[in-house]
């Protein structure tokens, strides 16, 4: 992706930012709020249309060839919810005809650390197994890519580490994972790349250590979330939350 632009009016939401990310890779895209990431998730998913710029995701023009890029790619929406008197294993049922597939319920429940739930219905499951009832479903149709916008907020910190779990197992399985989030730590654990945006623009981007090095103060012990604050500045202090092979290929 490059010199992506979506503006609203005089407002510039994204303005000519560049990365890519590599198969086999969590890549994070944090900022405030406002920073433009909803915007360039939505562009990169095929939601919205861009301004300028040349996207390619999984060799596909997101807008374009909406359709087909649909069929790779696996989905969280922030605050995932489903039909309250359903159970994870209806649900992904449910899901593969949508999609035309085949799927095994078992597998993909066993997967993200859900099985022993499978026959519970969503309104009584807990919030950690909610986003792993929509972490399930983003894998019904054995995504190359899954974007997970926000998938731990609100959970407890055991409940956390259980979705971490599930991402580490996703790249383990050489897919690619884009992960919002606002916690700094998480990123910090996860994330392989890392770019921070304000006002549009990306202003920070390399490995958690990478930026930590180059923006940092140089106290021992300095964090990815010190770093985010100094350099968004009090803006983003209410967004820090409680505290590859060889050659890759290219998937964006």
């Amino acid at each position: 992706m490059s010199s992506l632009q979506k503006a609203y009016g005089a407002l510039k939401a994204v303005d000519g930012i560049s990365f890519s990310v590599s198969q086999g890779q969590v890549f994070s895209l944090l900022g405030p709020n406002g920073a433009g990431k909803t915007t360039t998730i939505e562009i990169l998913e095929g939601l919205r249309e861009r301004d300028g710029g040349d996207v390619k995701v999984l060799g596909l023009d997101p807008w374009k060839q909406g359709y087909q890029l649909h069929k790779k790619i696996g989905v969280i929406p922030q605050g995932f919810k489903f039909v309250d008197y359903a159970t994870p294993k209806e649900a992904i049922r449910y899901y593969a005809d949508l999609f035309g597939v085949k799927a095994d319920p078992e597998a993909i429940l066993k997967k993200v650390i859900l099985e022993e739930s499978a026959n519970v219905y969503f309104t009584r499951l807990s919030g950690g197994q909610k986003q792993k009832v929509g972490l399930a479903l983003s894998l019904v149709n054995d995504p190359q890519l899954v974007f997970l916008d926000e998938p731990t907020t609100g959970l407890d910190p055991q409940a956390r580490r259980a979705v971490w779990d599930v991402i580490r197992n996703l790249k383990s399985e050489d897919r690619c994972v884009l992960l919002t989030t606002h916690y700094l730590d998480e990123a910090q654990e996860l994330a392989d790349q890392v770019a921070i945006m304000n006002h549009g623009k990306i202003i920070a981007a390399g490995t958690p250590d990478q930026i930590i090095d180059q923006h940092g103060s140089g106290k021992p012990g300095e964090s990815l979330e010190d770093v985010f604050v100094k350099l968004v500045g009090e803006e983003g202090r209410s967004d820090t939350g409680e505290s590859v092979a060889s050659a890759p290929r290219r998937m964006f």
